[in-house]
Parts: structure tokens; C-alpha cells; sequence
């Protein structure tokens, strides 16, 4: 079983790149974002859209976003050091849980699995910077497209549960993480990320999870265990999970201190090319929804019936209602698909008929449980993250 041995990736030459598929995801001729963009395959994983190979960014294309659940093998892939862990051998493996504590721990993932109680929560994890590639004034920083998401059932156990067996004390104000990759050079800061006592405490979702959808985590999706943190954008999710440290004072690494933040505000937005006077870490995920079929561009037939398919979600209060539009004005409700939780997914499906032939567009909005919706108009801020503008398609209709 995968969970019990050593779990090659990649070989030291570079990236295991067997097959590059050609031109980009699907539709990449009417998505200038994703226009050229070739679609490759790692180990464990099905074809991906390539934003770079060191380190792998690797994008869901679109077409999976029908589903409430994304496969394993189609869930996207975000680095931020090289090299990356490539194996682990579980024999020797041990998830270190010390700082602040009574009672340090190297927890076995026999000692996950069989000492602690098994939970699950489904729940999406999501990039900060998805969409980037659509920001105008463009940003610097990955040039996501729309894939940088995927939602799944993460099983593992309490992140407070781990923090309870070693005997937290109660001066200890943040918890920091850290995977097995590692900086190439000293001078390049090492990913490790925090979060508050207080927010640990309060959220019994907050998992150490091993399993992702039933299986072992993907190698390159966290293996053998990582963070998850629903309602969170991924930034927090650190995946090789390797070292949890208890602290008695604020955390201020790159990584939080500098990296990763968003303008102190409502919006966490500034007019296009400005720069916010304030800033504060990202953290929920707002609400979004996206079409996922039929493609963009797509010709379909007037008096003909059109079903159209996608998922919404937001960061945790759950999506309440889906909207479909075609002239902007109207809006029509979806058909809204079975609720797995409210950090998950929520499949969505409506039936377009057409009558007149032209040039149509469809757009998509969500809302959730306390009334938040998406922009009509794309918000801007210097880091590229937190898109979540009305998404929609262009239809011929012939």
C-alpha cells in the first residue's frame, strides 16, 4: 500500500515529464490566460495544466469543476521551494509536535492512525493567488487561471487533539508549521506558516489529515500528512507535514509577516495600481463560483437545451442559493447539487434555452447563508489574490 513504503516522485535529474499533451487546457484557443499553456503528467497525477516545473505549479483544468469532489489525480499542485520531497519512508518518518509543551512528541503515522480519533471534513483548498492571471494591471506572481482550487474529504485527526497530548501550556499564543521541503539557499526564507492558539482551539476541523478522498495523500498533494485548515485559503494547508512548535510570543516569519497578505480593508482591495497604506495576513476565502461546462466559446444550437454545470463554495457559512444569467439583468436560479458541508463544494446545474441565434453571454453568481455574493466588477490588489468576480462564458449560438 502506498501508505506503507517508500514513495518515489521525481528523479534527481529534474521533473518526470513523460508526456507534454500540446496546446493548454480545454477551450485554450478562446482563454488567452491559458492559451499555450501545455498539459503534462507527474506521478500520481492525470493531465495538468504546467504554470512552472521548479517548483511544480500544476493547474485542474476546468472540465473537473462539474463535480463536488475533485479525483485525486486531477487536484492541483502549488510549491513555493526547491527542491521539494521527492520520498519518505514511513519507518523513519515522525511528525514532531514540541515548543512550548510538557510532553514533546514524534508521532509514528501508526501513532496518527491508531492513537487519536479518526475525524473527516470535506472541504476545498484553494490557492490566494487563483485567478492572477486575469488581474489588469497584470501582477507579478503565478499566472493561475481558474484551477488552482480542488475540494475534497481530508481524514486525520484534530490539529488540538496533537496539542492536547503534548501538554500545551497555557502561555502559548501561536503554533507554527513546517514541511520537509526546504530553501535551496540560506538567504531564501523557509515556508513555515502560523496560526493562533485561540483560532486552533475554537475549530475541531482543523486536521493533521493523511488521507485525502479515502486514499494517501498524493506525494505532491502532502504526503504522509498535512494541515488542513477549511475556510482558509491554502497558504495555511502546509503539506509534508514534518514539525508543529507551540510559542509563547506572535510568529513573524516571511511567510506571515511579509508574504501573503491583503490590503487592511472590507474588500481587501486598493483602486487598480495602487498600493494599500495597511496590510493583514490572508484568510477566509470569499465567495465564488465558476462555470465548468460547456466551455467557453462553445456553439450550440437555438431552440436547443443547454445544460450548464459548475460548483460554488465560500469560507465556511456555506452557499445558500447559485444565480444564472444571459442578458445581466434577469437572474434564475440553479438547481443546486447534494450539500456535502459547508466548506465544500456545492455542485450546481441549470438548463439554458436559447431562442435567438448571436453572440450570448452567460454569467454565474453564488450567495451564501449570511447574504455575501461576488462582484460584478473584478476587484484589484498588488499581490493578485482573492478573485472572485461574476464568472461567466461567451456562447455562439448558431
Amino acid at each position: 500500500m502506498l501508505a506503507l513504503g517508500v514513495i518515489p516522485l521525481l528523479d534527481a535529474g529534474g521533473p518526470w515529464l513523460p508526456g507534454s499533451r500540446g496546446g493548454g487546457s480545454h477551450s485554450a484557443e478562446a482563454d488567452d490566460a491559458m492559451a499555450g499553456r501545455p498539459l503534462v503528467r507527474y506521478p500520481e497525477k492525470t493531465d495538468l495544466i504546467l504554470l512552472t516545473s521548479r517548483p511544480p505549479q500544476l493547474e485542474t483544468p476546468k472540465p473537473y469543476f462539474d463535480r463536488a469532489i475533485t479525483p485525486n489525480e486531477a487536484f492541483f499542485v502549488r510549491y513555493h521551494l526547491i527542491p521539494i520531497p521527492t520520498r519518505v519512508d514511513l519507518a523513519t518518518w515522525r511528525l514532531r509536535v514540541g515548543g512550548v509543551v510538557d510532553k514533546p512528541l514524534a508521532l509514528s503515522m501508526g501513532d496518527l492512525e491508531t492513537g487519536f480519533e479518526r475525524v473527516s471534513v470535506v472541504a476545498v483548498n484553494q490557492c490566494s493567488g487563483n485567478g492572477r492571471s486575469r488581474f489588469v494591471p497584470r501582477v507579478f506572481g503565478g499566472q493561475w487561471g481558474d484551477g488552482a482550487m480542488g475540494n475534497a474529504e481530508w481524514t486525520g485527526v484534530r490539529l488540538r487533539d496533537l496539542l492536547h497530548a503534548a501538554g500545551m501550556r497555557p502561555g502559548a499564543l501561536e503554533v507554527t508549521f513546517k514541511g520537509l521541503d526546504e530553501p535551496a539557499a540560506p538567504s531564501i526564507p523557509d515556508f513555515v506558516k502560523s496560526l493562533t492558539v485561540s483560532r486552533i482551539l475554537d475549530d475541531p476541523d482543523i486536521l493533521v489529515a493523511y488521507e485525502m478522498n479515502g486514499q494517501p495523500l498524493p506525494m505532491l498533494n502532502g504526503f504522509p500528512a498535512r494541515l488542513v485548515v477549511p475556510g482558509w485559503y491554502s497558504t495555511y494547508w502546509v503539506k509534508n507535514l514534518t514539525e508543529i512548535t507551540a510559542l509563547d510570543h506572535a510568529f513573524d516569519g516571511f511567510w506571515m509577516k511579509t508574504a501573503y497578505r491583503i490590503p487592511d480593508n472590507s474588500c481587501g482591495c486598493v483602486e487598480p495600481g495602487g498600493k494599500p497604506a495597511h496590510t493583514v495576513p490572508i484568510n477566509r476565502m470569499n465567495v465564488k463560483s465558476v462555470i465548468a461546462s460547456p466551455a467557453d466559446g462553445t456553439q450550440v444550437r437555438a431552440g436547443d437545451a443547454t445544460v450548464l454545470k459548475g460548483v460554488a463554495f465560500d469560507g465556511g457559512y456555506g452557499i445558500t442559493e447559485v444565480l444564472v444569467s444571459s442578458d445581466g439583468a434577469a437572474w434564475q436560479s440553479a438547481r443546486l447539487g447534494r450539500d456535502l458541508g459547508r466548506y465544500s463544494f456545492r455542485e450546481w446545474s441549470y438548463e439554458l434555452k436559447v431562442k435567438q441565434p448571436g453572440a450570448l453571454r452567460v454569467m454565474v453568481r453564488a450567495v451564501n447563508r449570511v447574504g455575501e455574493s461576488q462582484p460584478a466588477e473584478p476587484l484589484w490588489n498588488p499581490s493578485g489574490y482573492l478573485r472572485n468576480v461574476v464568472d461567466h462564458i461567451d456562447l455562439q449560438v448558431m
